[in-house]
């Protein structure tokens, strides 16, 4: 049997710990949906077709310790959000059978260079630069959904204790199950999938110091210090 001999030694995968036990929930890809809650800018608005994204795997990491401030950025914001952890990949998935795919369910910051995603906006350009960059996406354990069940409680974010970002998981635009429906229809998702489901109303900046507390009801919490800049 031939053994594929690489150029180099490939990294190991991407993985994020399952709770309470000693497994790791491998990450494939990351798909990210943009403004999935109501913003004040965006009330009385008729519910557009939902906006998605991509992270690569290598932006997520484990949510403890310190949040790298990133380079080229001065305006380094919070988005809390629901992580939905996919276990069984397909095409095409109906809206009512999608949860199925569902293994489980993690809470996870897009922290954002919002000052690139702004100047690239106003150009018409792409904004993948404000989104990719080492340490992008901290996520808590993934709680597999037999043991949570489908959450519904709050998500929420603070800042040196001070309340930034609240919301019910009801409030989103787009449920978990057209999310994955809608995915499902432009690209075949993958087992080891994430999907990042939209952040509330609260965006706000952060500075080198400030410690972050956050969590969805029923899934899980992270405390984080965002790191000096570089």
């Amino acid at each position: 049997m031939n053994m594929t001999e690489y150029v180099f030694t490939p990294d190991l995968p991407v993985t994020l710990p399952v709770l309470g036990t000693d497994q790791r929930f491998p990450v494939g890809r990351v798909f990210c949906v943009g403004r999935n809650y109501p913003w004040p800018d965006s009330q009385g608005q008729s519910r557009q077709p939902p906006v998605f994204f991509m992270k690569p795997a290598s932006c997520v990491v484990d949510a403890v310790g310190d949040v790298a401030f990133p380079t080229l950025c001065e305006d380094f914001v919070h988005e809390i959000e629901l992580v939905v952890a996919i276990g069984e990949g397909g095409a095409n998935i109906p809206e009512e059978q999608a949860l199925a795919y569902v293994w489980g369910y993690a809470a996870g910051l897009d922290l954002t260079r919002r000052d690139v995603q702004r100047a690239a906006k106003s150009n018409g350009l792409p904004w993948e630069g404000a989104k990719v960059f080492d340490g992008a996406a901290p996520m808590t354990a993934v709680v597999p959904v037999s043991r949570s069940g489908h959450p519904e409680g709050e998500l929420w974010l603070n800042v040196n204790g001070a309340e930034r970002q609240r919301d019910n998981l009801d409030s989103q635009i787009w449920s978990v199950s057209e999310v994955i429906s809608r995915i499902s229809q432009s690209v075949a998702l993958r087992a080891g999938d994430l999907i990042m489901t939209g952040s509330p109303a609260g965006v706000d900046g952060l500075q080198p110091g400030d410690v972050i507390n956050a969590g969805i009801d029923g899934i899980g919490q992270l405390e984080m210090r965002v790191g000096p800049r570089t």
